[in-house]
């Protein structure tokens, strides 16, 4: 009975950081469209006139509402999935289509909460794992913010990079405070920021930002820094590259892609940043055996 509690909690509670993160990510698209448009640069006008009613609020009266209308979505509104369930995917005033990216991002990160605590690699028995525990969520949901927003348009926003940064510097903070070793808990932090944003950075430098975006980089920080084990860091590198290669490889022999198309790397840092956070300690018993 505890667990089915601990599952419904993740759930709903994986459901409502998710919505948030939904919301997140047009708000940042909004903000990003006006500061480009300020600043000269080519923006799409229908995109720009649909998304800038929602940098015309500040944060404390800032209220959810269609980007096809004037309406300002209700609270049963904004009950995460049910609500989109209930009215069909659409908006209740106009009618028009909501789409499917922010269910998807609530379930997506619904599943990521409740899959961490099924795989977390170490037991939820001490307030110091417990606390790591909750910064690996909380940075899950700023990892689903970039996930969407590098996936959909090509671009790591600094202010939630900067959020995944601070979250992982607290985390090898008391990776290296709770270590016996304190010397090669150092080391291993170090060697996991070398291996996840010291290699982007060589080829940022090396490229001018031709092969790879600077964000990649903070990204690859924040990452490391969350990881905090260069070991573990190797496998996030690996992963992602390795997936990488499985998607966009038979893209180019079909002819789908061209070999200097654009690529988010963003989305495939973050799915080898998982899978090396949940299994990537397994990985590293089985090739030591």
């Amino acid at each position: 009975m505890e667990q089915a509690v601990v599952y419904l909690s993740l759930i709903l509670f994986g459901l409502v950081f998710g919505s948030f993160a939904g919301a997140s990510v047009w708000r940042l698209r909004a903000s990003q469209l006006v500061q480009d448009k300020k600043d000269g640069e080519h923006v799409d006008c229908d995109e720009y006139d649909s998304l800038k009613k929602l940098t015309k609020s500040s944060i404390l009266n800032d209220r959810s509402r269609c980007l096809h209308c004037p309406y300002i979505l209700r609270w049963y509104d904004l009950m995460p999935l049910f609500s989109w369930i209930s009215l069909g995917g659409k908006c209740r005033k106009c009618r028009k289509p909501i789409g499917y990216l922010e269910p998807a991002i609530e379930i997506c990160v619904a599943l990521f909460f409740v899959i961490s605590y099924i795989f977390w690699p170490s037991a939820l028995n001490s307030s110091l794992e417990i606390m790591r525990f909750m910064i690996w969520l909380m940075a899950g949901v700023g990892l689903a913010i970039l996930f969407t927003y590098d996936a959909k348009w090509y671009l790591l926003p600094d202010r939630v990079n900067f959020i995944i940064i601070g979250l992982g510097v607290i985390n090898a903070t008391l990776v290296v405070l709770s270590s016996s070793d304190r010397v090669s808990a150092v080391i291993g932090v170090a060697g996991s920021v070398a291996i996840l944003s010291g290699i982007y950075w060589g080829l940022y430098q090396i490229s001018s930002g031709k092969w790879i975006g600077f964000g990649d980089v903070k990204l690859g920080l924040g990452l490391a820094l969350l990881l905090a084990d260069w070991k573990l860091a190797f496998i996030a590198l690996f992963a992602a590259n390795l997936i990488g290669c499985i998607i966009v490889l038979p893209s180019v022999a079909k002819g789908r892609l061209k070999r200097d198309s654009h690529v988010p790397f963003g989305p495939l840092l973050i799915i080898g940043y998982v899978l090396a956070g949940l299994w990537g300690h397994y990985i590293i018993s089985v090739l030591f055996l």
